[in-house]
């Protein structure tokens, strides 16, 4: 028996009627191709694909499985566990250290032995020679590393146990789901988005410091993920609205760093979940991941120009 013009038909078998789609590939499947998965069926096609790629040890989009999926998270812990106690041990808030790693848009000059912060100095050398203060470096003086460095910096330790906290439970997820060099990377890209929202939003004069753009970014990624699988939203959605609320109606916060970090996540885990699958997606996911640090680097240096 034809199906009627217009009907679906399985792909296997073309003369067979067809209303069910693969999960992976979305291809009409007959009743004797459909496989069953976690959510509905596979074909045999994506069943075959799936088997060898779990022979070569590869997590769902296209990562080396890890050996154990919390590795790295509990390697960024340790850096920033290990800055913050420097930081401690050398002065806490007034910690040279804190300055130099600490993001700052523009060099400040702070009074030796006094307290607050001269204004009307533009230099270093006026600074130092004509007020006799203490210069802490900026971006715009040429301190580029504190882009990175910040993302690794706290000095409160409430600060630093609710950034290792958050990503204690959202890095092992994502990377058991993208594999280790994917997570980092996205990790990295996100927290350098949240430090170009602060170049541009932030004032000159504000240091900024914390993993949370980072984290945020996590968040982002890991919302990317949801919705990629049909999976439940709620608890991710309602994490997002609690740090959300926390961000906007407690002072001192980096909203700037925060929003950053999360379209920058959100940039980057759609760049990893929707790259076509095949023996080219690596490519297309680094291409993604590429594109997105790009054009963060872009809006940094043209950021940076400016104020200069």
């Amino acid at each position: 028996m034809t199906p009627e013009a217009g009907v679906p038909t399985c792909y296997r078998h073309p003369d067979r009627e067809s209303h069910i789609r693969c999960q992976r590939c979305e291809r009409p499947i007959c009743p004797d191709c459909m496989r069953d998965a976690a959510v509905g069926f596979h074909c045999p096609s994506c069943l075959a694909e799936g088997a060898k790629t779990t022979r070569q040890g590869r997590t769902t989009y296209g990562g080396r499985h890890s050996g154990n999926p919390a590795t790295t998270s509990l390697a960024l812990i340790a850096s920033n566990v290990a800055v913050w106690l420097a930081i401690t041990l050398t002065g806490g808030r007034a910690s040279g250290l804190a300055d130099l790693l600490a993001l700052l848009v523009r060099g400040r000059c702070d009074p030796v032995g006094q307290s607050g912060t001269y204004t009307g100095a533009p230099t270093e050398q006026i600074c130092r020679r004509g007020l006799g203060g203490d210069w802490v470096l900026g971006v715009t003086d040429g301190a580029a590393w504190q882009l990175v460095t910040s993302m690794f910096t706290h000095i409160e330790v409430w600060h630093l146990a609710a950034n290792m906290i958050a990503l204690w439970f959202l890095g092992p997820q994502l990377e058991l789901a993208v594999g280790r060099l994917r997570f980092l990377a996205l990790y990295l890209v996100s927290g350098l988005a949240g430090s170009a929202m602060i170049l541009w939003f932030t004032g000159d004069q504000v240091q900024t410091v914390g993993a949370s753009g980072a984290i945020f970014g996590l968040m982002g990624a890991l919302l990317v993920l949801a919705v990629k699988v049909g999976g439940n939203v709620s608890q991710i959605g309602m994490l997002l609205l609690v740090n959300l609320f926390i961000t906007f109606t407690i002072p001192g916060i980096s909203w700037q760093g925060h929003l950053g970090g999360f379209v920058g996540g959100m940039l980057v885990g759609a760049g990893l979940v929707y790259s076509p699958r095949g023996p080219r997606r690596a490519l297309w996911q680094a291409l993604g991941i590429g594109l997105v640090a790009l054009v963060v680097v872009a809006a940094l240096l043209v950021r940076v120009v400016a104020l200069s």
